[in-house]
């Protein structure tokens, strides 16, 4: 995959991020691409469905598996704007993903590497990591948020 369609799919990514913070959540979006197109796109809604669990990453991998008809991913590719935590991690390997492609780094809970690396406990295959695809417009969106949180928290 080239570095042009990476970016074009992080960019898809990061317009479903931009839709979040309309209902107070965190900017975070994900998109899954096999075989050249789009099979799935999930936004933070943690705080839009009231759930712990309906991060961005876990909703791509739904519809992805939705739209593929199979609860796994092989050969399939994950692009999301922020690092996976935890439980989103453990989602993508066991859902076989081949590849993620992050946007910023969490260092609070990423789970990919930064924070820690939960594809090294050998759980499962797995996938090949990038970082850094548009890395300043991701992390400028999440810095941007959360400024406009603590402004908002202040008056």
């Amino acid at each position: 995959m080239t570095r042009e369609e990476k970016e074009a799919y992080m960019r898809e990514a990061l317009t479903l991020a931009k839709a979040c913070p309309a209902s107070g959540d965190v900017p975070v979006g994900c998109v899954v691409v096999s075989d050249g197109r789009i099979v799935g796109r999930g936004r933070n809604m943690r705080e839009a469905n009231a759930s712990a669990t309906a991060h961005a990453e876990i909703l791509a991998i739904e519809d992805a598996c939705r739209t593929l008809k199979s609860r796994t991913l092989r050969g399939a590719s994950v692009f999301v704007t922020l690092e996976p935590c935890p439980m989103c991690a453990g989602a993508i390997m066991l859902a076989r993903a081949d590849n993620i492609y992050i946007g910023a780094l969490d260092f609070v809970s990423g789970a990919c590497g930064s924070r820690l690396n939960l594809f090294d406990w050998g759980i499962a295959p797995a996938p090949k990591i990038e970082y850094g695809i548009l890395k300043g417009e991701c992390a400028r969106l999440l810095s941007d948020f959360f400024e406009e949180m603590r402004k908002n928290r202040g008056s």
